[in-house]
């Protein structure tokens, strides 16, 4: 099953849900948050209870796209509690990419292949223990977040702004500190690669970008192997497209394993919030030599997880001064 929300047009949302190419309104005046929470306190999964819900009438899930009333499958009432992370070096092949951005003049293995290879060795431990933890991020909290077709907001001081598609895992805290899993998304983790090139001590500001996911969640397992493509056009033409691989098959972690280094800190489990965690990428335009512009459009898509996602990139080129941050006292 595939769940979004749109816009009923008012701002609420309405949740909508599929299970084939016909979408149809689930019928409830709760947004996806709030009838989760309502499946948690109640020990009921989402598919048993959309299915005692029922459905309304049917949705032209396109059509609304192109209206922009397409909104993320899930959000929370208060954006200060939904958190948008990520982990690198996950998959096979993430490291060369990765190691070529920050290749030493000494010829030495690069931070980045050693944590690879310490994913490789450790990152899908079998007797049921934890694996050796990944590379983790922070990209921001639900203010940072934007709606599937939605500008990708570059700042003014960024000196790129890339996409990365990805498969990201999407989960709700229980009132008693447990994270429960609602499904899987499509995301674009949108980053800086040309400042986390420059140092890669960077890597930390260039992932404080927006980012997107959905249109659709997708409910129950996620696919051992996945194929998808990400495509960069502009000016109505395609000028990138590659194919991305992602599942368990072409990980360096488990899933598990990923899920409990973030979820291992109280902090992440705190009652009520959302969790957004992406889980790494191997294809990225910019390894290919893509320098982005204002207005390309991004689109990753992959099967299982219904409609593409697609974002507009509003870029800001550098030119002007980056006046200071002025702080007020009381």
């Amino acid at each position: 099953m595939l769940l979004s929300q749109i816009d009923r047009g008012d701002g609420t949302p309405q949740i909508v849900a599929r299970d084939g190419s016909e979408a149809y309104e689930v019928k409830t005046d709760l947004s996806l948050y709030a009838l989760a929470m309502k499946c948690v306190e109640n020990g009921q999964g989402l598919h048993d209870r959309i299915a005692t819900l029922g459905m309304g009438g049917p949705v032209d899930l396109e059509a609304l796209y192109a209206e922009h009333r397409l909104l993320p499958p899930v959000t929370h009432p208060d954006p200060a509690h939904l958190h948008l992370t990520g982990t690198g070096l996950t998959h096979l092949g993430s490291a060369s990419t990765r190691a070529d951005m920050h290749k030493k003049a000494t010829g030495d293995e690069t931070d980045s292949m050693k944590m690879f290879r310490m994913g490789v060795e450790g990152g899908k431990p079998s007797n049921g223990a934890a694996g050796v933890q990944p590379e983790w991020f922070y990209k921001g909290n639900g203010t940072a977040l934007t709606i599937p077709g939605a500008p990708l907001k570059s700042p003014d001081f960024a000196e790129d702004g890339g996409e990365e598609p990805e498969i990201a895992g999407i989960y709700l805290i229980a009132p008693d500190g447990t994270p429960v899993r609602l499904g899987w998304a499509l995301a674009n983790e949108f980053s800086d690669h040309v400042m986390e090139r420059r140092n890669y001590l960077y890597l930390a500001h260039s992932k404080l970008r927006p980012a997107a996911f959905g249109p659709e969640l997708l409910i129950g397992d996620l696919p051992h192997h996945i194929e998808g493509v990400s495509r960069v056009y502009r000016d109505g033409e395609l000028m990138f497209e590659k194919p991305f691989l992602s599942g368990e098959a072409n990980m360096s972690h488990s899933i598990a394993n990923l899920e409990h280094h973030h979820f291992k800190y109280q902090l992440f489990r705190q009652p009520g919030d959302l969790h957004v965690h992406m889980f790494g990428t191997a294809t990225l335009s910019f390894a290919d030599g893509v320098q982005t512009r204002d207005g390309d459009i991004f689109e990753i898509k992959a099967a299982p997880f219904g409609l593409p996602l697609r974002n507009t990139l509003a870029f800001t080129p550098l030119g002007q001064p980056e006046p200071r941050t002025e702080i007020r006292s009381l």
